[in-house]
């Protein structure tokens, strides 16, 4: 890999109907990141955002390598990637979150999260060299429309809410940059051993300000047990879960673990937290869902031949679908 581009991609080892264990793979993982809107939200009832992230990252990091597998050796020449992983898929996406959940609620932002497979989809057609095929381009544009009908409400709120919600899809675009580099290192390696260097260089990025935040944070043991329930559940677990995943089905497939995302955010946020979700949030987020459906789609059924994938470079191969 090391002769290629820093950022690329290739397909998945499934190209057919996901399997019992993709579909538990990515509901483990949905479920997790889902109620990891709400540990945040008590998190910051006392924590300083930047102690949020610290704290997720450092107990994420904590639970992987203790991990025999996790702790296996991984080639110098991956490391460049590594490092990239670490500050698109856990330092940037994760510092911007809890800063956004300053101003918008987990509600809204589960539903944001929703966004991730039309900006994967954007992200791998670039990499590929080639436009999106029809079913890609219309579900860009659908899920275009639905990501600005959930932020409408907000958008009239004020203009920290509206901060709020570019964060967070600021954090999507990061991880849809992530998900297409990691595919091609989780199949080379175990998940564990990719995601506990991912959050190893993500704490060196985020531990000079997560301690700056100490200053502004006062202690409560509802908000640490959340912070380590976001840590070692959401950056530990359930990041380990998804890498696998987007090695078996690609990165566009693999980041349809969004759509239930908003699904447990919202129910978790509204049973739990007493938070409302205005109608055209959910209209949007409907239109996210058919949006990354229609994106995530295979344009041609019929898989290339074997002698071709064998000789296609990542960014040259046929697109997750």
């Amino acid at each position: 890999m090391s002769s290629r581009g820093l950022v690329t991609t290739s397909e998945g080892e499934n190209r057919g109907a996901f399997t019992p264990g993709d579909w538990g793979l990515l509901l483990l993982a949905a479920g997790i990141w889902g109620a990891s809107f709400l540990f945040m939200e008590i998190a910051l009832d006392a924590f300083h955002p930047s102690v949020v992230t610290l704290g997720r990252i450092g107990f994420g990091f904590l639970a992987l390598v203790a991990f025999p597998k996790a702790r296996e050796p991984v080639d110098r020449e991956d490391w460049p990637r590594l490092w990239l992983l670490g500050f698109c898929w856990m330092a940037f996406p994760l510092s911007m979150f809890p800063i956004a959940q300053q101003w918008i609620d987990s509600t809204l932002a589960g539903m944001l999260n929703a966004s991730m497979p039309i900006t994967t989809a954007a992200l791998a057609a670039v990499l590929l060299r080639r436009l999106p095929g029809s079913h890609q381009t219309v579900g860009l544009a659908t899920g275009f429309v639905g990501i600005v009908l959930i932020g409408a409400p907000s958008l009239g709120s004020g203009s920290s809410e509206a901060l709020g919600v570019v964060l967070v899809l600021l954090a999507m675009i990061s991880y849809s940059v992530a998900a297409n580099v990691a595919v091609p290192l989780t199949q080379k390696y175990h998940s564990l051993q990719v995601m506990v260097r991912v959050a190893g260089t993500a704490l060196v990025m985020v531990l000079p300000l997560g301690l700056a935040g100490l200053r502004s944070s006062e202690f409560a043991w509802g908000s640490f047990l959340a912070v380590i329930a976001a840590g070692a559940l959401g950056t530990g677990l359930a990041f380990v879960a998804a890498g696998a995943l987007m090695a078996r089905v690609g990165a566009t497939r693999g980041s349809i673990i969004t759509y239930i995302i908003p699904v447990v955010s919202t129910a978790l946020g509204i049973g739990l937290l007493n938070e409302s979700v205005a109608i055209v949030s959910v209209i949007g987020m409907l239109l996210v869902f058919a949006g990354a459906w229609l994106a995530s789609r295979a344009e041609v059924t019929t898989p290339p031949p074997t002698a071709h994938r064998s000789t296609a470079t990542p960014a040259e191969g046929t697109p997750p679908t």
